[in-house]
């Protein structure tokens, strides 16, 4: 399966969005596209399955240039995701 992640919805104001979604995988993470132009901060939320020894990471620096944020996450951890930043023009 790897990694997939799917945007589910979306919101614009003026320069700013948010874009939220899900993310699946069987492995330790790999990139959410958030479709935005920057990602000002992204919010991970393991989904109810899991056991609360976790963990899901942000693997960069935020803001991040471009639309792909790398997470890093507890083996085979699906969740649910939200970002904020600026739209694509």
């Amino acid at each position: 399966m790897a990694f997939t992640d799917t945007i589910t919805g979306r919101d614009v104001w003026g320069s700013k969005a948010m874009t939220y979604g899900t993310w699946a995988t069987d492995t330790t993470g790999g990139d959410i596209d958030t479709g935005l132009g920057m990602c000002e901060q992204i919010f991970l939320q393991p989904n109810s399955n899991v056991s609360p020894a976790v963990q899901c990471n942000i693997a960069e620096t935020l803001p991040v240039a471009g639309s792909a944020v790398t997470i890093a996450v507890t083996s085979g951890v699906d969740g649910y995701w939200m970002a904020l930043g600026d739209r694509h023009i």
